[in-house]
């Protein structure tokens, strides 16, 4: 009977704490970080060749021209009345001598978005591709 005792006194093996360090979280971390090492390392290495120019940088300031739409809908072109049937052969002639020119439009802020949008497919229609906006802070003042 005391052999009984003895042996019902030791804990069973599956309540024995594991006395050793569970390594699969540590492998499995380590695979996702070599798959992450393969996957970037090709992307990092890629070159692509660019030809850079060599000696010093001419700047050239682009031709800036102003066209503005007041309030009436009149326009000007630099400060100077101009014409509705005048601003096609104006921006054609713009954009033919001085490819590389800027045209700055300004609008007043309640100035007709019927005005507007002529103006803008005048200028679509010339070919103009190098456009600025300036005088924006107009539309808040007439919305606010």
């Amino acid at each position: 009977m005391q052999s009984r005792r003895r042996i019902a006194s030791f804990p069973a093996a599956a309540e024995m704490p594991i006395s050793t360090l569970n390594t699969t979280p540590l492998i499995d971390v380590m695979l996702v970080l070599l798959i992450m090492f393969i996957v970037t390392i090709p992307i990092a290495t890629h070159k692509v060749r660019v030809d850079l120019p060599n000696g010093a940088a001419v700047v050239t300031k682009p031709e800036i021209h102003e066209l503005a739409l007041d309030q009436a809908g009149r326009l000007s072109w630099d400060g100077a009345p101009l014409a509705q049937s005048a601003l096609p052969d104006r921006l054609g002639a713009m954009h033919r001598d001085h490819p590389d020119a800027l045209l700055r439009l300004r609008s007043d802020g309640l100035a007709r978005y019927e005005d507007f949008d002529r103006l803008l497919a005048a200028v679509k229609r010339s070919g103009v591709d190098r456009l600025a906006f300036v005088g924006n802070e107009g539309f808040a003042a007439a919305i606010g």
